[in-house]
């Protein structure tokens, strides 16, 4: 899989490793020893110190020794096996819940171990479940472990102490000078950044020594780990360069337009558009003009105006006689896509198919047919637009919407469904969650990125208040009076469960509270399980005005647009990341009238989530609110694993590590140019056969 080179050293030459142990290995993208080395630690334990057992506090996770005063097997829901030791400064209880009689034995009164774990708090004492543990002599010894334990990714049926053990005849042989590791970083690029060679980096990261210091390393700042770090995050660059140098190299149809629809449709419109819509209009169209695929990214808040600014591209496509396609993740904003656009598109003459998984036989069957032939230029959907079953009479341009809710896969997925004659689509791909420029560097780095960073005139800020749900009376009381004066009401119950089907009973219960509770006003209810016709008859009944107060799970999350929709309540706000909040607020505040939105939370806050409640209410600038999400959860939670796409990152971490990003993106462009035979065994070495995404 990642074979560094052709005398590499294969991983069934380890002991312990035989055929069943070198399948579940490959499923971590292990086959070779090398291979195992960059199988890198994801956190290390402190070991060194052994802790009286008098000390020690529930959530600690400690080593401690002492000896056996008792073992017995007891029976409750599950049989487990109970073992307390004692230390002469305390006792604790060590549970098992996977045991055999030969464990049980070995537990006998009088046994001194050691042993390592999380202390918990038991029903009749402190307790470890599954500790790790030796047996030792005496308790006379006071030091742990000569050096920190590393922590490895591992998967089912591939314990920690195998990975370990393996790990270290590895290093044993890197150390021995016995495997075949190529240094690919230029001994400039190495002496320029100071860093210390891959074999010193590598033994330092398995094993750190005695000497290390712990907090350096807890926070990755030792030169290892960031040597490492950088070679990583390079890799990925270079390999987002590689897709983004192949596709230029593609044939695209030049766009060229005398802008005569765009002219049509722009009268139509009730509002100018701003200074920034015109910019990034702009910039599409320089893309749009050129035989190469335009690659590029619109971020923009809630609000932004980013689907007038896709309108003006997919009418580019259709003045030169191709048809373009908007991709949508959730079928709630692929229908209100479909509405807005036959609203628009209608009176220029053009004609718009809509494509869904939720299609009844015959219709879905009606539009394949329609965009094969070609009679419908404008086709919008869900990710059933990439189906087998779906092919393009001469696709020039793809609109992703929501880009965070697909991978990279999928994207490329529907590019390569307009591959006609070997000529390519251009794609033009929007996000509301705007991230951070150093961040896009690593995440966005194949696409170019422009920014709309000016919202609509007329756009009021929404005021935002957060209070308990023992208030909830005055909530109710103010939704009423918002009802009196003939405002809409959105009420969001959030995930209460994991499970969606608790989430809708919740949402149910809430509706038939609130009707009870107004029973002069039209309630009506969302949620994710009703079947589409479903959803759709109520929100079309929402827009219309029939609907006074919708309560909805968080599928109203994404682009619904009822502009007499004022207040909003958010329930159990606590529960949600800030990116998610400032979505389901852009909902508001869409019309005239000055708009609220009312976060209730319910039991005591954490320090999180008091932060994130109070940076909605002072602030509805969805550039900051990005900038405090990847702060408090991180990119992997705001962008999702999905996003990231190729990014699977072993060492490097996009929060922590984004101030290496300026100089990572220097040294690819000097790789690029001065080692172009480097490029290749770097991605090989570090992203692998991620870069088959490439090639959909």
């Amino acid at each position: 899989m990642n074979n560094p080179s052709n005398d590499a050293t294969s991983i069934q030459k380890l002991k312990g490793v035989g055929p069943r142990i070198a399948e579940k290995l490959e499923k971590l993208g292990i086959q070779y020893v090398e291979d195992l080395l960059f199988h890198l630690p994801f956190r290390y334990e402190d070991r060194t110190h052994i802790v009286p057992i008098g000390s020690i506090r529930p959530g600690d996770e400690v080593v401690i020794q002492g000896e056996v005063e008792l073992t017995e097997i007891k029976f409750a829901r599950k049989r487990m096996l109970l073992s307390r030791i004692s230390d002469g400064t305390g006792f604790i209880t060590l549970r098992f819940f996977h045991f055999s009689t030969a464990q049980k034995n070995a537990l006998s009164r009088g046994k001194k171990i050691r042993c390592f774990g999380e202390v918990r708090r038991g029903k009749a004492s402190l307790e470890i479940i599954h500790p790790e543990y030796d047996y030792i002599s005496s308790l006379d010894e006071t030091s742990g472990t000569d050096s920190l334990t590393p922590v490895y990714p591992v998967t089912e049926g591939l314990h920690q102490l195998s990975m370990r053990n393996l790990l270290n005849q590895a290093v044993e042989k890197l150390r021995q000078d016995q495997l075949n590791l190529e240094e690919l970083l230029p001994a400039e690029i190495l002496k320029e950044q100071r860093f210390l060679s891959l074999k010193d980096s590598l033994l330092y990261l398995h094993q750190p020594p005695q000497s290390a210091d712990v907090e350096e390393i807890f926070s990755g700042r030792s030169a290892a780990q960031q040597r490492l770090i950088f070679e990583e995050l390079l890799s990925h660059i270079l390999s987002l360069r590689q897709l983004r140098n192949k596709a230029k190299k593609y044939q695209a149809h030049a766009l060229a337009t005398d802008g005569k629809l765009s002219q049509q449709f722009l009268q139509l419109l009730p509002f100018q558009l701003t200074a920034a819509q015109q910019r990034v209009a702009a910039e599409i169209n320089v893309d749009l003009n050129k035989s190469e695929p335009m690659q590029r990214l619109v971020q923009g808040d809630v609000g932004s105006g980013k689907t007038v600014v896709a309108v003006l591209a997919a009418l580019a496509a259709v003045e030169n006689s191709h048809q373009a396609a908007i991709m949508a993740p959730t079928e709630i904003l692929a229908e209100q896509h479909y509405q807005n656009f036959l609203q628009w598109f209608e009176p220029l003459g053009l004609k718009v198919a809509w494509l869904s998984g939720k299609l009844k036989v015959a219709d879905k069957r009606n539009a394949l047919a329609i965009i094969e032939s070609g009679e419908a230029q404008i086709i919008v959907g869900t990710h059933a637009l990439f189906q087998n079953d779906v092919v393009f009479n001469n696709l020039a341009l793809v609109v992703i919407d929501e880009q965070h809710r697909f991978g990279v896969h999928q994207r490329l997925a529907l590019r390569e469904k307009g591959v006609l004659d070997n000529v390519h689509p251009h794609q033009l791909i929007m996000t509301a969650t705007p991230i951070p420029r150093t961040l896009s560097m690593a995440v966005y780095a194949d696409l170019d990125c422009s920014v709309i960073d000016e919202r609509p005139p007329g756009r009021k800020p929404v005021e935002t208040v957060v209070i308990p749900g023992s208030r909830r009376d005055e909530v109710v009381q103010r939704v009423h009076s918002a009802c009196k004066e003939n405002r809409q009401v959105y009420w969001v119950c959030t995930l209460i469960e994991e499970s969606e089907i608790l989430q809708c009973e919740a949402a149910e219960d809430t509706a038939a509270a609130l009707t009870e509770a107004l029973p002069d006003q039209v309630v009506a209810l969302v949620h994710g399980r009703m079947k589409a016709e479903q959803k759709e008859a109520v929100m079309h009944a929402f827009k219309k005005g029939d609907i006074d107060l919708l309560v909805a799970t968080t599928v109203i999350e994404v682009g619904v647009d009822v502009p007499n929709a004022s207040l909003m309540i958010i329930e159990n706000a606590e529960r949600l990341g800030l990116s998610q909040l400032h979505q389901l607020r852009g909902r508001v505040g869409r019309g005239e009238t000055a708009s609220a939105c009312v976060l209730m939370y319910h039991g005591a806050l954490s320090k999180n989530a008091s932060e994130r409640l109070a940076i909605m209410r002072e602030t509805d600038d969805g550039f900051a609110i990005a900038r405090k999400d990847l702060e408090i959860r991180g990119p992997g939670e705001v962008l999702g694993t999905r996003q990231t796409g190729m990014l699977q990152l072993r060492i490097a971490d996009l929060q922590r590590d984004q101030v290496l990003m300026p100089q990572v993106t220097v040294t690819a462009d000097k790789v690029i140019k001065q080692y172009p035979e480097l490029v290749a065994p770097l991605v090989k070495r570090w992203v692998g056969m991620a870069t088959r995404y490439g090639n959909v």
